[in-house]
């Protein structure tokens, strides 16, 4: 009897420290801001592939064009484009609709090898060939850098350089392609389903 009230005892012991363990490993802050330096500068995430979440996929074919001005008709090129996010952040989103400040999101972009398989035309990711990065930024914290506006600092690596930051400026390399998703705080939130889904 008194082995069975000893064993109840330990197990409620390690069920309390089990508890009073996992709450400080709860993370409610995001801290991209880890990955900038004083200057605002954006260092791609190490191992996001491993420890970020997926937000999604898009895939992305590239028209060929006709002669003379004509539309295009054929399919050229294919990329996918994956998007990961720091833990946490879909989380996050769905419960308060926007992105949380110090948010990390990563957009790796890569060619396609294909074949027809018995699926049918099959299309998969082969070599990366670039890479955006961008934090979310509700503060301003960057007044002076070309790189923060519109609530984000923006990045992009290059696959011949991955280790090397190759955009000058939010206006010149990457309002243009984010524009359409303004009213969604510059994020094709469309593609992103884990947003929404329970």
């Amino acid at each position: 009897m008194k082995f069975v009230g000893a064993s109840a005892v330990v197990l409620a012991l390690i069920l309390l420290s089990g508890y009073h363990q996992g709450k400080p490993q709860a993370n409610n802050s995001f801290d991209g801001f880890k990955l900038v330096d004083k200057a605002g500068n954006i260092r791609k995430p190490n191992g996001y592939r491993d420890h970020y979440e997926i937000l999604g996929v898009f895939s992305v074919v590239s028209p060929i064009p006709m002669e003379s001005g004509s539309p295009p008709s054929a399919k050229g090129s294919v990329e996918m484009h994956f998007t990961y996010a720091s833990p946490g952040t879909a989380e996050f989103y769905r419960k308060t609709g926007k992105f949380p400040d110090g948010a990390v999101l990563v957009k790796e972009v890569f060619g396609t090898d294909h074949d027809l398989l018995t699926t049918g035309d099959a299309h998969w990711a082969s070599e990366s060939k670039s890479w955006f990065v961008m934090v979310k930024d509700e503060k301003g914290r960057f007044k002076g850098n070309p790189l923060w506006d519109e609530g984000w600092g923006w990045a992009l690596y290059k696959g011949d350089a991955p280790d090397k930051q190759i955009a000058t400026s939010f206006d010149k390399d990457c309002k243009g392609c984010h524009i359409p998703a303004s009213s969604t705080d510059w994020i094709y939130v469309q593609g992103y389903p884990v947003l929404s889904s329970k």
